[in-house]
């Protein structure tokens, strides 16, 4: 991989299981509002904003409120109860050792993000947070990220967008079929092996070397 290649990765259910942690956080929401908020139904949609979710549980007028008091207590009750997903730490430490850059871009807000990269020791260059679907393709495009991997349709989407690869991987809410009709140019199982585990086609992209 050559210096310059930088890789792109989503972060819940593509580098991390933040499943417990975000079920947590939701139990939490409950207990301090008083509003019912299903937290196995919302941690089996993860990908789509905070505020989607929200909707569905709180009238229109309480939805921003419930978004500040769930960030307020997402330290507290996510980031512990986080993992890396299986290969996440050996993938990353992969591309580093071939001088790649590597750019978190999610729907998550940045510094939470950064909270759980951090808690992990998870090497990442930047982070471009509170972004779904073709809004991710900024990002993804300023950062110079030539090929982007993450576990949800909306993914696939920002990467066809941004005009680069998207590789699936099927750690997530969406199957292999939904991944590949959204786009994607590749499907993984999981971060094993990344990125060797790629096809030829994308190894000779990020070796620099499409020809």
């Amino acid at each position: 991989m050559r210096a310059a290649f930088t890789v792109g990765f989503d972060l819940d259910m593509t580098l991390i299981d933040s499943r417990p942690g975000i079920a947590a956080t939701y139990r939490a929401l409950t207990g301090q509002t008083g509003v019912y908020v299903d937290a196995a139904a919302a941690v089996a949609r993860l990908g789509p904003p905070l505020r989607h979710e929200l909707r569905r549980w709180f009238p229109t007028d309480q939805v921003e409120a419930a978004v500040d008091a769930y960030r307020a207590l997402y330290p507290r009750h996510a980031i512990a109860p986080s993992v890396p997903l299986p290969g996440a730490v050996d993938a990353l430490r992969r591309i580093r050792e071939r001088g790649g850059r590597i750019v978190v871009v999610t729907s998550k807000l940045g510094r939470l993000a950064r909270l759980h990269l951090d808690h992990l020791g998870l090497p990442v260059d930047e982070v471009a947070g509170d972004l779904f679907a073709e809004e991710k393709a900024t990002a993804l495009v300023e950062h110079g990220v030539g090929l982007y991997v993450g576990d949800h349709v909306a993914d696939m989407v920002a990467a066809r967008t941004a005009g680069i690869p998207g590789v699936g991987v099927v750690t997530g809410p969406c199957s292999a079929a939904e991944l590949v009709s959204a786009g994607a140019a590749a499907l993984i199982d999981d971060l094993t092996g990344f990125p060797e585990a790629l096809p030829p086609s994308l190894q000779l992209a990020l070796s620099g070397h499409p020809d």
